[in-house]
């Protein structure tokens, strides 16, 4: 009988049959062609879904169009001809299209730093810094404030970087100077004294063009006559060195800043989407030598987008490659995915360090779980330029340098590579040099001494409070609002992470609650009550529920459904797990190692800042918030925490309390991403993953990427593994784009988009 179930789910539900089973009336059921009826198959087969029939009969109609044209060649002549390359069979077995060719395929990475793009047939890709100048009337040194921001009227230096950025780096010199001396490192009492000293005394040597043999080439720019031609815009590498003195003067535009699009220095929404389709157009025809536009017709396009993504930033760049581009079919492939894919790794937590973002997600099976997704807002960029105030607070010798200049940047970006490390071993004072080369300038050489700097601010990574985060989300939301459900215009419906969400509630804990209690209040901010849960999108793929222990779940060979719950009632979601969070946090709630059968969290963990609310004694009704007023509160949140402490609420989250998994995640933790390169890296991440967790010392392990591949282009080169992909059901055509317009995204991706 259909819907058959055990009688022991019939008495646990309160449906337990006691009539002879004969029906009530002889009109016939007709069930409701209704998605949510378990008992029909609608839009569950793939000849119901357009774009998978679209592409069912585009595969139909290439295998006819081929063996039509073995026919013709048969036919034509009489002696034996070679087949087409359509006909000869794949690595699989199955027929190898030209559809498919690896040098036909373009890869896309694009960086809030660098664009990596090439064919899925090269070995490496082409990387140019993700920049675009034009001109303008001021240059963005002219627009600007100078960087590192300090007050440069002021004399000493505690007044000139402020007396808190004072105060956090000092302690954190005393910290190292502690640290060292455990570790039986041998520590000079008068270090900083000796490098301060040299530094004030150090003056410049000039030296002459003739005699520098490591000239710059800047770019040329007095060649532009008319204005409407096509060298009036540069890009990349050639955009970084025009100079700053140039005339007619140029500025420098950024369309992609901290992981998402740049809307605090663009004034229109059509400019940044104009900056970001010429960036793509000259990196196509200079780069990979696509000259003709009629050409791009034969080509298809992977593109690698952030684990946590705007769904507006996917959706523009689909229209570019379709309607702008006119690219045949469109992939998209998320960061995390294409890092394992690279490094040939079945499950890891991947930790991709960018230039301005850091993002943390654990992979199995090659797919990413959802859960345990974490955008932090910090990377190599803020290393750099807190080394370079590190080094202006210790009296560094070329006080004018100014991050906002072309030439600064280049320099400060060369000084990090060069001297900033994380093994303490390579702590001393030690003599160093480097040449300024301006334009219209000679060059300049300094003579300088450096101590602790060199390791003090990569150590951000584990201390974000001593970068510079004050003005990271400004106009955030400002020229791109967020995406929202086609069916209900009030609901945000961009992807959110349970550990993502753990992170903002370390910052702000109100973030979690969709109700705030009357006696919130009036009472202390520490003795709030328990807010409602947050309402999150559906998951019907729950691949990490584990119900075989649960005697009183409804066995796996019944096909009844659950029946509906009453109005007004839910199950409550469970609150993410906040690695090292202590019993009194978030709203008093327990410790999240408490729940699930976790392992408990060792201490250690950061201290949340006070969250006070207006005492308002008339108010007797709760507060209560949209999923649109949330979603306004989180994005006010800047997503920073230390490295160690995100990676293991990443891990706890993707494990939902199984420390089988714990483990196993903890054994397989990938770095990538151009910060990683940082000297000690990896070996020092280890170490302080292990403090985090001592009982799994021996479990944890923290690799580069496999075959001592360049972090920087892992990601890349997964992306290239998984466009040459044989069977590959995430292609978007144009055709498909056309009719469903960016709702084709949802049936395509690998992923619940």
């Amino acid at each position: 009988m259909v819907g058959k179930v055990s009688e022991r789910v019939l008495a646990r539900e309160g449906l337990e049959r006691t009539d002879n089973g004969m029906k009530q009336t002889s009109w016939p059921d007709v069930p409701p062609i209704n998605q949510k009826n378990y008992y029909t198959d609608y839009m569950k087969r793939d000849d119901q879904i357009l774009s998978l029939r679209l592409q069912a009969e585009a595969n139909r109609d290439r295998l006819v169009q081929n063996a039509k044209d073995r026919d013709r060649a048969l036919n034509n002549t009489n002696g034996d001809v070679a087949l087409p390359v359509d006909d000869l069979q794949g690595e699989d077995g199955g027929p190898s299209s030209s559809y498919m060719d690896p040098s036909k395929i373009i890869v896309i990475h694009p960086g809030s730093q660098n664009l990596r793009l090439g064919f899925a047939s090269d070995a490496l890709p082409k990387t140019i810094p993700m920049v675009l100048a034009t001109k303008y009337p001021q240059t963005e040194s002219e627009m600007y404030e100078a960087l590192p921001r300090r007050k440069l009227e002021e004399r000493g230096m505690d007044q000139q970087h402020g007396e808190e950025w004072s105060k956090k780096y000092q302690k954190a010199c005393n910290d190292l100077k502690v640290d060292m001396r455990q570790n039986k490192r041998k520590v000079l009492p008068n270090s900083k004294d000796l490098v301060v000293n040299f530094n004030r005394r150090t003056e410049p040597e000039i030296i002459s063009q003739h005699n520098d043999p490591l000239q710059v080439e800047w770019t040329d720019v007095s060649t532009l006559e008319d204005g409407g031609s096509e060298s009036a815009v540069f890009i990349g590498h050639q955009a970084q060195r025009v100079p700053d003195d140039s005339n007619p003067k140029f500025k420098l535009w950024r369309p992609i800043q901290n992981g998402w699009l740049n809307e605090n220095e663009y004034p229109t929404q059509a400019h940044l989407f104009n900056d970001l389709e010429t960036i793509l157009d000259r990196a196509f025809r200079w780069e990979l030598g696509l000259k003709k536009s009629t050409e791009w017709k034969q080509y298809s396009c992977v593109i690698i987008i952030p684990d946590l993504y705007d769904k507006k930033y996917v959706e523009q760049l689909l229209h570019l490659c379709i309607e702008w581009f006119e690219f045949s079919r469109v992939a998209f492939i998320q960061e995390s995915m294409a890092a394992t894919f690279g490094a040939g790794y079945t499950q890891a937590c991947v930790v991709d360090c960018g230039a301005q973002k850091t993002s943390i997600a654990c992979v199995e099976d090659g797919l990413c779980i959802e859960d345990s997704r974490i955008n932090l807002k910090f990377g190599g960029w803020d290393v750099t330029e807190t080394f370079i105030k590190m080094m202006l607070y210790d009296n560094f010798p070329y006080q004018e340098i100014n991050l906002r200049r072309r030439y600064d940047f280049l320099l400060a970006e060369e000084l990090k590579i060069k001297y900033c490390t994380l093994s303490q071993a390579n702590i001393s004072v030690q003599n160093y040099d480097f040449h300024l080369r301006a334009p219209n300038q000679p060059t300049r050489k300094y003579m300088f001494k450096c101590y602790d700097e060199v390791i003090l601010a990569p150590m951000g990574f584990y201390d974000p409070s001593i970068f510079d985060n004050s003005h990271k989300l400004d106009k955030r939301r400002h020229l791109i609002d967020r995406s929202y459900n086609a069916y209900d215009v009030d609901m945000p419906d961009d992807p959110t992470s349970a550990a993502q969400l753990a992170i903002l509630a370390h910052i702000q804990p109100s973030v979690t609650q969709t109700t705030i209690p009357a006696s919130s209040f009036t009472g202390a901010p520490g003795e709030m009550g328990m807010a409602t849960p947050s309402k999150e999108r559906s998951n019907p793929f729950n691949f990490l529920a584990h119900n075989n222990n649960n005697a009183s779940a409804t066995p796996g060979t019944s096909k009844a459904p659950s029946p509906a719950p009453d109005a007004g009632v839910s199950t409550p979601v469970p609150a993410p797990y906040i690695f090292g969070a202590s019993s009194r946090d978030i709203n008093g709630s327990p410790a999240p190692s408490a729940r699930n059968g976790g392992t408990p969290a060792p201490n250690g963990s950061f201290l949340l800042p006070t969250t006070s609310f207006d005492n308002n004694p008339s108010s007797n009704q709760p507060l209560q918030r949209t999923a649109k007023d949330l979603a306004t509160e989180r994005d006010s949140v800047l997503p920073v925490a230390p490295l160690d402490i995100a990676i293991m609420t990443s891990i706890q989250n993707a494990a939902k309390g199984d420390e089988k998994k714990v483990r196993e995640l903890l054994g397989s933790i990938m770095v990538v991403g151009g910060g990683a390169k940082i000297p000690h890296f990896a070996p020092f991440l280890e170490e302080r993953l292990r403090a985090r967790r001592p009982d799994l010392q021996d479990k944890i392990l923290v690799s580069r990427s496999a075959r001592e591949m360049d972090e920087q282009v892992v990601v890349w080169k997964g992306a290239s593994v998984f466009a040459k992909l044989a069977t590959n059901d995430s292609w978007i055509t144009g055709g498909e784009y056309k009719v469903l317009g960016s709702r084709c995204v949802y049936h395509k991706v690998l992923w619940q988009y």
